[in-house]
């Protein structure tokens, strides 16, 4: 089996760490929150085994990669950005684009400024929202769950990083990749997320070796970057307006599990099954619900995405 080869690309003015296995055409994974390039550690081998150059970077503000101290810095133009400046850094002129959770939401905006890059997307967790014209994201996550909601609760600066440090960064990333509820995330600055139920023991799916990876590099790099994403969802917003009403034009695959509290906001299933998603992503061909399964799929069920992705992308 090829070894992981890791690299450090200069692009965008920052410099991001990149993970890479494996020749043929080239898949670009984006992780999400609180997460890493580590997140995609099965999926790289598979594909990679199956004929795929598969290429995972830590995001701007994760692990090895650089964290810009301003919020501001966090736009989905930045963090864009550095993915087509990425491309170009390796001489790849289109990709086959997987995303989960934040970058799921980060392979959306990439596939809407840049689809002449995107050869196929499948995209996890997080389905495509169109811009509201007149409602502020926060402003509207405020309005339907509360000051409470874990994305509110992220805007100001020092205030999550202050309750983090709570808890041990190892247990907090337990509790985080753990949760199974599918409720909407509302933690109070009483209970705060130290207050969260920790795991009675590790699932199958996850080790400890795994767990202190993750919680090695957020001890060196902090949270403030991957927090930065969503205090710039705002910011993201105004700058979007041009994009008011355009649609994701790249074929996309679309898999969630049925306990990922993204499937439970309120009429998020309705607009994934009944056609909205479809009017919105036109090229959209397949929706997975995975039964029994919660946010972190990608990680809980490796085999099963990874045949997903290759299914999908293998026609293209």
């Amino acid at each position: 089996m090829e070894k992981r080869e890791h690299t450090m690309v200069t692009t965008n003015g920052i410099k991001m760490h990149v993970a890479s296995v494996g020749s043929g055409p080239v898949v670009l994974f984006l992780h999400g929150f609180p997460e890493l390039w580590y997140s995609w550690r099965h999926q790289l081998l598979s594909l990679s085994s199956l004929g795929y150059r598969c290429v995972a970077p830590d995001l701007r503000g994760f692990g090895d990669t650089d964290a810009p101290s301003s919020a501001d810095s966090y736009t989905v133009f930045h963090i864009v950005g550095d993915l087509v400046g990425l491309l170009d850094a390796l001489g790849v002129d289109r990709v086959f684009l997987v995303g989960h959770d934040w970058g799921a939401v980060t392979a959306w905006y990439f596939s809407q400024f840049r689809p002449d890059r995107v050869k196929a997307l499948v995209n996890m967790s997080v389905a495509y929202r169109p811009r509201h014209p007149k409602v502020k994201p926060v402003e509207g996550l405020r309005a339907l769950f509360g000051d409470d909601y874990y994305i509110c609760r992220f805007q100001e600066p020092g205030e999550i990083e202050e309750d983090f440090a709570q808890v041990d960064t190892a247990k907090l990333i337990k509790k985080f990749l753990t949760s199974r509820n599918p409720r909407p995330p509302c933690i109070t600055k009483e209970i705060g997320f130290r207050g969260l139920p920790d795991p009675r023991s590790l699932p199958s799916w996850l080790s400890e070796e795994d767990i202190n990876y993750f919680a090695s590099k957020f001890n060196q790099k902090g949270f403030t970057g991957g927090l930065n994403y969503y205090r710039a969802l705002n910011l993201s917003w105004e700058l979007m307006a041009p994009w008011t009403g355009s649609q994701i034009e790249v074929p996309v695959k679309f898999i969630v599990g049925d306990l990922d509290t993204t499937y439970h906001i309120p009429g998020a299933k309705e607009y994934i099954q009944n056609g909205g998603f479809k009017k919105d992503v036109p090229f959209l061909q397949e929706v997975i619900v995975m039964e029994g399964v919660a946010h972190f799929l990608n990680q809980e069920k490796p085999e099963e995405i990874s045949m997903h992705i290759y299914d999908f992308i293998k026609k293209f």
